[in-house]
């Protein structure tokens, strides 16, 4: 049996039951996506995160 880290979207608790035990609401199972060598959406993670650091200094 395979058990998988999952994370209420309410209330930002992670959890490894199928309802959140401080609201009881919907729960979505978290994991990073595949890695792949051709990444599609690299330069728009990179420049999100360049933004990112702009707008906080």
């Amino acid at each position: 049996m395979k058990m998988k880290m999952k994370r209420c979207n309410a209330c930002m608790i992670y959890t490894l039951k199928d309802l959140c035990p401080k609201c009881g609401g919907d729960l979505n199972v978290i994991y990073p996506p595949k890695y792949s060598i051709e990444d599609k959406y690299g330069k728009y993670r990179r420049k999100f995160k360049e933004e990112l650091i702009d707008s906080q200094t």
